[in-house]
């Protein structure tokens, strides 16, 4: 393995890997957090707007499964564009990045706590 990249792709859903960045880890006796920030590349979906990055929506707390004995959580912020003409707020749109993918109950599990926020 090349770095700690290549082992969290081991543990965690692909798309967390390819659109968040692990930020901070915290260890608390058998609690294990995990912090992680979109990273700030706009959806494809929006290429022909002109989008700045206007910080983050609330950050959201999801279980997720154990390793090696320790309670996991995983603790996302997800990233809000503005558009630069319109003013409109732009978030990227889970659904979509999941459409024509086969995803894991896990995913999809995850899909469906982040869009509730």
């Amino acid at each position: 393995m090349d770095n700690y990249l290549d082992l969290i792709k081991l543990v965690l859903p692909q798309f967390i890997v390819d659109h968040f960045d692990l930020v901070k880890s915290k260890k608390e006796k058998e609690t294990l957090h995990l912090y992680f920030e979109e990273r700030n590349i706009p959806p494809k979906e929006q290429s022909s707007r002109v989008l700045i990055s206007k910080g983050f929506h609330k950050e959201i707390t999801i279980q997720d499964f154990p390793l090696r004995g320790s309670t996991v959580y995983l603790h996302v912020k997800r990233r809000r564009w503005t558009d630069k003409e319109s003013g409109e707020i732009v978030q990227r749109d889970w659904n979509l990045v999941a459409q024509g993918t086969r995803m894991t109950t896990e995913f999809a599990a995850f899909l469906k706590q982040i869009n509730q926020y």
